[in-house]
């Protein structure tokens, strides 16, 4: 028996996989419905009223299950959540999550693993073949300390809902990634004013391009990587023009070397002198603060918009092979661990363009590891070789990512799924025929 920690998109189609292939498993869900993130209602989200999906829904979607024609390109979150309950509900998932139950503790035994939840203040153990860590990336704050005390509001998006906590105040935004803009954008309509501080410089693409997703372009042609910066830079440049020409520092790295903004409107609301483009922050006292450039405003609220951080608090960091001064745990694929057979990470990875769709295949290549565990193959065996031996290579496609935290998990979209989707072509073999391992699971 398995487990799986976490019921978001990333548990669902690990769940969905397990089943396909006769995995028995256990799911485990911290709030009371699937969805993750994307349920607004689960207090442990950190979506807004205004959120919307930032990639296309047919790079995003299920291949195995689209979205309903009616759902617009880039759906509302509330669609997201329907999405992912109809999903749960299509391939009958339900029955197999605990719900309202959080992962206390996994601790390692000589075989398998032992897991503590609490639901309803009752703790339950379990003993189980494995675990499928899916509780996702996005859920803790990362909150660097600001230079001095500030006396207004302090936040950080993940707190934000609705732009009416803006009403008639003077706020700046520290941050300028998807969420940052999307939130300065909102502010725009209630904020007195809005500032937004950025420290380095980003590349903006438009969401549309002639009418269609912008996503949805390219790939028809494969160029060369250094060929296809310059190209699509080039387009970028044309469609939008420098950040600088609105305010904001020129990006000092090539397009696709950091997670591109998927967002125009807020280059719009710059350019209409309804957002103010502030540089770093070097001092805060009171209301007051004092940016890079020797500049300084008062502000009723600061809303920092600064990422989240990787957080598995139910296990011991060095049992995940996360060295100390490492952004990301170091896992061949950003998945398996080299030393263990019994622990998967799930959804640790970013990627422009990858999808659920990618994520699913992640799904696919580790049930077929653990068929193949089961049936003692030679397929195990060199896979299990495989992994140890690459667990600190990255899939980067030969792109100089930045030496940020919040890129330590970045893959390369095409190196990446090809790479998994040649595992599955090896770890299929000789399964079709083969029944499940017959040997008695862990209990529950």
């Amino acid at each position: 028996m398995y487990a799986i920690i976490g019921a978001g998109p990333m548990g669902l189609c690990s769940a969905r996989q397990l089943q396909k292939h006769g995995i028995p498993f256990v799911g485990f869900e911290l709030n009371g419905d699937v969805g993750g993130l994307w349920d607004i209602d689960n207090p442990h989200s950190t979506m807004y009223d205004s959120a919307h999906l930032i990639s296309s829904k047919h790079t995003t979607e299920f291949s195995e299950f689209p979205m309903d024609a009616d759902v617009a390109p880039y759906p509302h979150h509330s669609e997201m959540r329907r999405y992912f309950r109809d999903y749960a509900r299509h391939f009958n998932l339900y029955k197999h999550f605990r719900f309202n139950t959080r992962v206390l503790h996994l601790e390692r035994l000589e075989r398998g693993w032992k897991l503590i939840s609490e639901q309803d203040g009752q703790r339950r153990e379990g003993h189980f073949d494995g675990v499928l860590i899916a509780n996702g990336t996005l859920h803790t704050p990362n909150r660097p300390a600001l230079p001095g005390h500030f006396d207004g509001e302090l936040l950080h998006s993940a707190e934000y809902r609705s732009p009416a906590m803006f009403e008639g105040k003077r706020v700046l935004l520290v941050g300028c990634g998807n969420s940052a803009c999307d939130i300065a954008v909102d502010a725009v309509h209630r904020a007195a004013s809005v500032d937004l501080s950025v420290r380095r410089g980003y590349y903006f693409l438009p969401k549309f391009l002639l009418g269609r997703p912008t996503d949805t372009f390219g790939g028809a042609v494969k160029l060369p990587r250094r060929l296809k910066q310059l190209v699509d830079g080039l387009l970028v440049r044309a469609l939008v023009g420098k950040p600088s020409q609105y305010g904001l520092p020129d990006p000092d790295y090539k397009l696709y070397e950091s997670h591109p903004v998927m967002n125009s409107l807020v280059l719009h609301h710059l350019g209409h002198g309804d957002i103010t483009a502030r540089p770093d922050i070097t001092q805060v006292e009171g209301l007051r603060v004092t940016f890079s450039d020797g500049r300084q405003a008062e502000y009723d609220l600061i809303l920092q918009a600064t990422g989240y951080k990787l957080d598995y608090p139910f296990i011991d960091r060095a049992q995940l092979n996360w060295p100390e001064r490492a952004g990301a745990p170091q896992l061949y694929l950003n998945i398996f661990h080299p030393e263990y057979d019994d622990l998967f990470m799930m959804g640790m990875v970013e990627a422009s363009g990858l999808g659920w769709q990618g994520r699913a295949e992640q799904a696919e290549l580790v049930a077929l590891y653990i068929r193949q565990q089961q049936v003692r193959s030679a397929q195990a065996e060199r896979f299990r070789a495989l992994k140890a031996e690459r667990a600190s290579q990255r899939l980067d496609g030969g792109y100089a990512y930045l030496e940020l935290e919040r890129m330590a998990y970045y893959v390369h979209k095409d190196s990446y799924r090809n790479q998994v989707k040649q595992h599955i072509a090896e770890l299929r073999q000789g399964l079709e025929s083969a029944q499940p391992f017959a040997g008695v699971p862990a209990g529950t």
